[in-house]
C-alpha cells in the first residue's frame, strides 16, 4: 500500500515514508536501523543502546506482563538546568543518526538541552511481543505509544534529576502526530512539542494526497501530470489483454512473469509503479543523504524531465523509465510487484520476516486507527487503477479486519484525539506545500499558541534536517520561527 511510512525512516525518525509496499523493501534497501552504534568524527560520540521497561498494556492494571524498549541519549549539548528534548519514534526502526545531526539539535546546542529519542514500540528492536500476530499486535497504538512516553519520560526523568526540567517532544509524519498528541493527552509531563508534518486528521480515504502530487507536478512542468496518466492510462488499458503481459513484464523489468489472476494483482502493480513518483513528490528535495538514504537527488524536476523525454518514446515507455531508474537508484534488480508474494510476506508473523521491519506493523496500523489509504477515487489526480476498495481488502487479507471495522476505529481515533480541532497549547505545526500529508495537518493557525509554520515549495519534514546551503529562503526562516516560538515558550 502506498502509505508513508511515517518513520520508515527520515522523518521517521520519523516518517511517513511512501511505502508502496515497496513498504517491505525499503527496509531492505533504504538503510533502515544502520545506525544503532555512530561515532562521527567531530562529535566522537558513541550512543549506545539503553533500554527501559515498560508495560504491555498500559491500560489493563491487572496485567503485569513487562519488556524492554530501546532509547538513545546525547549529552554533548547539556548544560544544567537546560530543557530535556524528546525525539519520538514512529513505523521503522529508530534511527540513530538523528542523534548527531538535524535541527533539533543545532535547537539543542543554542538551548544546553539534552537530547533523548525513543524507539516505538514493535518497531526496530522493541519488541514487546514474542511474535507479530494479530492477537499481539492488539498491543500496538498510538495510545499504548503515547503511555510508553509518559512512562519513560517519568522514569528517565527521576533516574537523571530531570523529572523538573521542561521537556520538549519533537517528531515528524506520525512521530510528528504523537508529539501533538503526548502535549494535548500528557499536558503534564511535556511542556511543548514541535509537531513537522503531523497527519493528525484521521481518514479512511486520503484521495488528496494524489491531488496534491498532481499539483507539485504539474508546479514543475504542467504536462508532466497529463503525461503521467497517459502513461498510467496507457497500461490499464494493456493489463485488460493477457498478450500484452510479457512485454510488460520485460519494460517494468519485473521479476516473475506477471499473472493477472483479481483486481487485487492488477491494482497492486498499479500502485507500486505510481509510488515511485508518490515517493520523490513527498521527499522532493529533502536532505535525507546525512542518513545513508541514497537517491536524494531524484527530484520532481528529474521525473519531469523524463516524463517529458519524446527520444525515449510515447508516454507509456517514459514511465517505465522512471521505474528503471529508481530500481537502479536503490539497488534492486527487479521489480517485484506480485500481490500474492507481498501478501505471504505481510502475513508472515516472524520478526525475522521480510514485512517486519516495519511494513506488517505500519499497515496494521492504518486498518486499526488512522485509514490514510491514497486512493485514485479523485478525478484531479494522474493514476488510475488502486480505489480504495482494494487499499481496505488488505486489511482483511492480513488481519481479518473488514471495511466497518476499519471505518468504526478511524472515527474512534478522531474521537479521542479531535482531528484538526486540537485543543491545547505550545505545539507548533511545520507543514510543506509540497507534501502531500499537509493536507491532513495543520497549516493555519488554530490559536496564538498553537501555531501553524506553512513552508512554501519543500516536501516531508524538511525543517527536520540539517541546513544546508541550497535550502529555501523560507525554509530557514520556518526553523527560526520555530527556534524562537521554543524560546518564547520555554521561559513560561
Amino acid at each position: 500500500m502506498a502509505f508513508q511510512t511515517f518513520s520508515l525512516f527520515p522523518c521517521k525518525v520519523i516518517l511517513l515514508v511512501v511505502v508502496s509496499l515497496l513498504v517491505v523493501a525499503e527496509g531492505q534497501y533504504k538503510g533502515f536501523g544502520k545506525f544503532y552504534q555512530v561515532q562521527d568524527s567531530s562529535h566522537r560520540a558513541v550512543f549506545e543502546e539503553l533500554w527501559v521497561t515498560q508495560k504491555l498494556d498500559h491500560f489493563n492494571g491487572a496485567d503485569s506482563r513487562e519488556w524492554k524498549q530501546r532509547y538513545f541519549v546525547n549529552e554533548a549539548f547539556y548544560r544544567p538546568g537546560g530543557p530535556v528534548f524528546l525525539m519520538i519514534g514512529g513505523e521503522g526502526p529508530a534511527n540513530s543518526a538523528w542523534m548527531l545531526d538535524g535541527t533539533w539539535l543545532t535547537y539543542a546546542e543554542k538551548m544546553g538541552a539534552l537530547c533523548l529519542m525513543l524507539e516505538h514500540r514493535f518497531y526496530g528492536k522493541s519488541h514487546p511481543t514474542a511474535d507479530l500476530s494479530t492477537d499481539n499486535l492488539r498491543y500496538l497504538s498510538s495510545r499504548q505509544a503515547l503511555a510508553d512516553l509518559a512512562h519513560f519520560r517519568t522514569v528517565v526523568g527521576e533516574a537523571r534529576g530531570l523529572a523538573n526540567r521542561k521537556w520538549v517532544a519533537f517528531g515528524g509524519s506520525y512521530p510528528g502526530s504523537l508529539a501533538a498528541w503526548f502535549r494535548l493527552k500528557y499536558p503534564h509531563l511535556v511542556h511543548a512539542s514541535v509537531a513537522t508534518s503531523a497527519p493528525v486528521h484521521a481518514t479512511v480515504n486520503f484521495p488528496e494526497y494524489l491531488e496534491v502530487v498532481r499539483r507539485s507536478l504539474a508546479s514543475e512542468n504542467a504536462e508532466c501530470p497529463l503525461l503521467v496518466k497517459k502513461a498510467s492510462d496507457t497500461l490499464v488499458e494493456r493489463l485488460k489483454d493477457p498478450k500484452t503481459y510479457d512485454n510488460i513484464t520485460k519494460d517494468f523489468n519485473l521479476c516473475s512473469k506477471l499473472q493477472i489472476q483479481s483486481e487485487m494483482d492488477s491494482a497492486y502493480l498499479l500502485e507500486t509503479l505510481a509510488g515511485n513518483f508518490m515517493d520523490v513528490v513527498q521527499y522532493n528535495e529533502d536532505n535525507r543523504a546525512f542518513e545513508g538514504v541514497p537517491g536524494t537527488n531524484i527530484t520532481i524536476k528529474v521525473l519531469c524531465s523524463i516524463m517529458g523525454d519524446t527520444s525515449l518514446g510515447e508516454p507509456y515507455a517514459r514511465y517505465a523509465a522512471v521505474a528503471r531508474l529508481m530500481m537502479h537508484t536503490f539497488f534492486m534488480n527487479c521489480l517485484d510487484a506480485s500481490f500474492s508474494t507481498n501478501l505471504r510476506d505481510m502475513t508472515n508473523t516472524s520478526w525475522e520476516g521480510s514485512a517486519a521491519g516495519g511494513g506488517r506493523q505500519w499497515v496494521y496500523q492504518t486498518c486499526t486507527e488512522f485509514g490514510f489509504y491514497q486512493s485514485t477515487d479523485s478525478p484531479d489526480q494522474p493514476f488510475t487503477g488502486f480505489p480504495l476498495e482494494y487499499q481496505v481488502k488488505q486489511c482483511a487479507d492480513y488481519y481479518n479486519i473488514s471495511a466497518e471495522q476499519v471505518a468504526e476505529a478511524v472515527a474512534q481515533t478522531n474521537e479521542y484525539y479531535g482531528g484538526y480541532d486540537i485543543r491545547s497549547t505550545r505545539i507548533v505545526f511545520p507543514n510543506g506545500s509540497i507534501d502531500p500529508w499537509h493536507a491532513l495537518g495543520i497549516t493555519q493557525d488554530i490559536a496564538a499558541d498553537l501555531p501553524a509554520v506553512f513552508i512554501k515549495g519543500t516536501a516531508h519534514c524538511a525543517n527536520m534536517y540539517p541546513a544546508r546551503s541550497e535550502d529555501l529562503p523560507q525554509l530557514a526562516l520556518a526553523r527560526d520561527h520555530v527556534f524562537l516560538l521554543l524560546q518564547q515558550w520555554l521561559k513560561q
